[in-house]
C-alpha cells in the first residue's frame, strides 16, 4: 500500500509550507515583541501591576494680615477596604470595629450590603496614629489613603468669614468657596507595582509632582477679630438680643479688618450644627438702616447747593402730617428750630424729612448709590446680598421723606460700613477687599471733599455734643457717627412686627484723620431698651477704643498738659509717689 505522501505530493508539500509559515509567523512575532514593539508586552504586564498611588495636594494656608494661622491642612489617614476581599475574613471583623471606634453590629451591616463592590470607605479623617493601629491588624482588604483635613486654629471666632470644606477638601462656604481655586492644590501620583493581591511589590517613583494651593493672606486682623466677637458676644448676652453683627473696615484701603457674628459656630466640629448659625449676618442678612442714614442725606442736602452748615429747619411741634401719614420726632429737645448740625445730633425726623422735600428724593438716591447703599460691594462672598435701593420716576413725598430717614430701602452691615468709610475718607470710596491690600487701589470720589469734610465735624458733634449719642465717645479721641433704630418687617405679609427692633450704630475715628470705620448692628434686643445710641454705640465705644490702640494711632483728644508748677505740686500732695 502506498503512502499518502506519495499519492498526493502536492498536499504534503502544502502542508509543510503551511507549517513552516506559521513557525516563521510565530518566530517573528516574538522577535517583533522583544525587539521591535517592547511597548505591546511592557503595556499590558504594566495593565496587570503596575498602580498609579494618588499623592494628596494640601490646600493653602489662609493667614490674617500679620501672618497668624486661620486656616491649616492636617495630615490625616483614610481607612477604605476591598468588601470582596475582607467577606473572606469575617472573623476580624469585631477587631476592625473596634480598631475603627464603630459598632461591629453596624460595620457587619455595612460590609455585607456592599459585599460585591472594590472599594468602601471605612473612616476618613483619622489620626496618622488611629490610621496605623487600624493597618497594624493586617486585615485582608484593608488598606489606608493618606489626606489632609482642614483646621481652623481660631474655632469660632472668624467661623462666618472663613467658611470651612468639605470631607473631599473642598470650599463650602466663606472664603474657602470664595477662593476655592486659589486654594485648592492639584493631586499628584506615585507608580508602584503590586501583585494580584493588591500587595506592593515596589514603589518606581513618582509620576507626577503634587502642587499644593497657593497661601492667601487675609486682609483681617485677628487681634481686632477677636475683640469685635468678645464685644458683640458680651453686647448680646448684657441686652438679651436674638443676633448681632459687627464690622471695622480700613478708611484708606478698603480692607476688612474685622467681621463678627453672634450667635456663631465651630468650623471643627460641625455635628450638631445649625443652619441658622452659619449666616455670615454682616453681609447677609439685610435690614432698614434708620437714622443712620441721615448723614448720607445731609450729603446730598450740602452738594446741592441749596443748603448750607449754618441753615436751620423749623421742626415744631416735632410732627409732620403726609398724607394719612404722621412723622414724629422721638427726641423733642433743642427748640423749635435746628440748624443741619443740630438736626442729625437730635436725628429729628421732621427736619431730614423737609430738607428732603426741598431737594427731592432723586438727589438722596443719587448720593446713596455713590455711596454704595443698595451696590455689590465687589467682594464675591458666596450668598452675599445687595439689598435694595428704590428709585421712582416721580417722587412722592412720603417715599421721599422715609428714605431721607432710612426706611423703605434695604442694605446690609458691610454696605453701611463702606458708606461710613466713604464719608470718613473725604467722599473718596475704595474699593473692598477681604484680602490684604499691599498697593492701596484707586479711589473715585463720589462726594465733594469739603462736603464730606463738613459731615464729618457734623457727625463729631453728634457724638461730643449734649443730648449726643454721648455712649460712643472714646477716650483719648475724637470719633464721630451716628445712631439708629430701625423697626423690623414681618416676613410673611407687609408691615412690622411689634417691639422687634434693630439698634444700630455707624461710625469712624480718629475724626483728624479716620482710619477706621464701624457700625454694629445688635438684633432685637430685649433688655431695658432698644435705642441704638442706648444698646449699640457702647460696643462701638469699645470697639473702637480697642482698635485704635492696637493699631498704634495717636490719640487727638488727650487733655492739655498740667503747668511745670502745678504738676510739682501735684506731685508734692501725692507725697512724691507720681
Amino acid at each position: 500500500m502506498k503512502l499518502d505522501g506519495a499519492l498526493y505530493p502536492w498536499r504534503f508539500r502544502l502542508v509543510i509550507v503551511l507549517l513552516l509559515g506559521m513557525v516563521a509567523v510565530i518566530c517573528w512575532r516574538i522577535v517583533d515583541l522583544h525587539v521591535f514593539d517592547h511597548d505591546f508586552l511592557k503595556a499590558h504586564g504594566d495593565a496587570r501591576s503596575v498602580r498609579h498611588i494618588p499623592i494628596p495636594a494640601h490646600r493653602g494656608l489662609i493667614t490674617d494680615r500679620n501672618g497668624e494661622p486661620l486656616a491649616v491642612s492636617t495630615p490625616v489617614t483614610t481607612v477604605w477596604a476591598n468588601p470582596k476581599e475582607l467577606s473572606a475574613a469575617r472573623q476580624h471583623w469585631p477587631a476592625l470595629a473596634a480598631a475603627l471606634g464603630q459598632d461591629p453590629q453596624v460595620l457587619s451591616q455595612k460590609l455585607g450590603q456592599n459585599a460585591e463592590r472594590e472599594f468602601l470607605y471605612l473612616a476618613r479623617g483619622l489620626t496618622p496614629e488611629q490610621g496605623e493601629a487600624v493597618l497594624a491588624l493586617k486585615i485582608p482588604g484593608v488598606y489606608s489613603l493618606e489626606e489632609f483635613r482642614r483646621f481652623y486654629p481660631a474655632g469660632e471666632v472668624t467661623a462666618h468669614l472663613i467658611g470651612f470644606t468639605d470631607v473631599d477638601d473642598r470650599g463650602r462656604e466663606g472664603v474657602e468657596l470664595a477662593f476655592d481655586q486659589w486654594l485648592a492644590g492639584v493631586p499628584g501620583s506615585r507608580q508602584v507595582l503590586k501583585d494580584r493581591r493588591g500587595h506592593l511589590i515596589k514603589d518606581v517613583g513618582v509620576a507626577r509632582n503634587a502642587k499644593p494651593g497657593k497661601a492667601l493672606a487675609l486682609s483681617i486682623d485677628l487681634r481686632l477679630q477677636y475683640l469685635a466677637s468678645r464685644e458683640l458676644r458680651n453686647a448680646l448676652v448684657e441686652n438679651k438680643a436674638k443676633a448681632g453683627s459687627l464690622v471695622i473696615l480700613d478708611v484708606q484701603t478698603g480692607e476688612v479688618l474685622a467681621m463678627a457674628n453672634q450667635p456663631t459656630y465651630n468650623p471643627n466640629n460641625r455635628r450638631n450644627l445649625q443652619p441658622a448659625a452659619m449666616r455670615n449676618r454682616a453681609m447677609i442678612d439685610v435690614f432698614e438702616p434708620g437714622s443712620t442714614v441721615k448723614p448720607i442725606s445731609m450729603l446730598a442736602a450740602l452738594e446741592s447747593g441749596r443748603w448750607k452748615p449754618g441753615d436751620t429747619v423749623e421742626v415744631y411741634p416735632h410732627s409732620l402730617r403726609i398724607g394719612r401719614f404722621t412723622i414724629r420726632d422721638v427726641s423733642r429737645g433743642g427748640g423749635p428750630v435746628l440748624d443741619l448740625a443740630g438736626i442729625l445730633i437730635r436725628s429729628s425726623n421732621v427736619g431730614i424729612s423737609k430738607i428732603a422735600f426741598d431737594i427731592g428724593g432723586e438727589s438722596i438716591y443719587r448720593v446713596m448709590q455713590q455711596v454704595g447703599l443698595g451696590q455689590d460691594t465687589g467682594l464675591g462672598f458666596p450668598g452675599e446680598q445687595v439689598g435694595n435701593l428704590p428709585n421712582h420716576r416721580k417722587w412722592p413725598q412720603a417715599e421721599t421723606a422715609t428714605l431721607s430717614y432710612g426706611y423703605g430701602l434695604s442694605v446690609t452691615a458691610i454696605q453701611l460700613a463702606h458708606a461710613y468709610a466713604t464719608i470718613a475718607n473725604n467722599g473718596r470710596m475704595v474699593p473692598l477687599s477681604l484680602a490684604r491690600v499691599d498697593q492701596p487701589a484707586n479711589f473715585t470720589q463720589v462726594v465733594p471733599d469739603e462736603v464730606a469734610r463738613t459731615v464729618q465735624g457734623m457727625l463729631q458733634q453728634v457724638v461730643e455734643a449734649p443730648g449726643g449719642a454721648h455712649r460712643a465717645q472714646v477716650p483719648g479721641y475724637h470719633v464721630a457717627g451716628k445712631s439708629g433704630t430701625a423697626r423690623k418687617t414681618s416676613a410673611g405679609s407687609k408691615g412690622y412686627q411689634q417691639n422687634a427692633y434693630r439698634s444700630l450704630f455707624a461710625g469712624f475715628g480718629p475724626t483728624n484723620n479716620p482710619r477706621l470705620a464701624a457700625v454694629v448692628v445688635i438684633d432685637e434686643p430685649g433688655g431695658e431698651g432698644y435705642y441704638g445710641g442706648l444698646v449699640s454705640a457702647p460696643v462701638f465705644s469699645k470697639v473702637m477704643g480697642g482698635a485704635l490702640r492696637l493699631m498704634n494711632i495717636a490719640p487727638d483728644n488727650l487733655p492739655p498738659p498740667l503747668p511745670e508748677a502745678q504738676q510739682a505740686a501735684t506731685v508734692a500732695g501725692n507725697g512724691g509717689r507720681g
